[in-house]
Formats: structure tokens, sequence, C-alpha cells
């Protein structure tokens, strides 16, 4: 299984093989200041299985972990299209979106949910996180 994932643009794209690792929706300030939405989805794949094209800038910040997070987006038009967080250094997350791919696999982990907009309802078999 091979999938693309790219920019609004398409100047920067990935081809990622294999399925993720795991896939998660995330609540906290900074995934919905990030995507402009009230939460993040996102899906970690090994570093081996993305292959990046394109010109990335690199935007660094301290995640509400603790952590540190690198959001790499395209210098053209801004789209968010890789996350590296401290602590998982042979992991690259891939925002869902930029798949746009309606039978991408749906997420197993629902996280920072104490940040969750109290009208959000999320469906499926999930891992609740605080």
């Amino acid at each position: 299984m091979t999938r693309e994932a790219s920019c609004s643009c398409g100047q920067l794209s990935l081809e990622v093989s294999g399925e993720p690792v795991r896939v998660s929706v995330c609540h906290c300030r900074a995934c919905q200041r990030r995507t402009g939405s009230v939460f993040g989805a996102q899906a970690r794949f090994l570093e081996s299985q993305v292959v990046q094209r394109g010109e990335v800038a690199i935007y660094e910040r301290q995640g509400d972990s603790g952590n540190g997070v690198r959001c790499g987006f395209c210098p053209r038009c801004g789209s968010t299209v890789t996350l590296w967080l401290e602590g998982l250094d042979d992991m690259v997350v891939v925002p869902v979106g930029a798949f746009a791919d309606s039978e991408f696999p749906a997420p197993g982990v629902s996280v920072y949910e104490a940040r969750m907009h109290p009208w959000v309802s999320l469906i499926g078999e999930l891992t609740h996180l605080d």
C-alpha cells in the first residue's frame, strides 16, 4: 500500500508506504491553532516509510506535553505536511487531511480530551486520553 500526501499547492509531497503505526485525533490548543479547526487528525509512520519531495520550511514549538514539536510546512502555501515529536525520533507524523483520502484508516486514539469542544462527538472504537 502506497499513499500520497501533499500540501495545498502540491509543491511539497510525501509518498508513504505501508499502514500507519497509529492514527489519532488531538484536541490540544496547539493542534486547534495549527489546523484552524477544533482538533488535529494525524497518522504516525516510521521514518523509513516516508519519502519527501519538495521544499519544506520548519516551525519549532513546545507541545502541551513539554516536548519539542517540529512542524514541516510548504513555504509557498503554508500547509503543514509533517510533524516530528521529540522522543519519537524514528517517526514522521502526517496530518490525515494531507492525504485527502476518505478511505484513510479511522483514528484509534483521542488525546487531550480535557480541551475537546463540548459539541464534538467522536464515534468508533477509541482509546480516550485526557
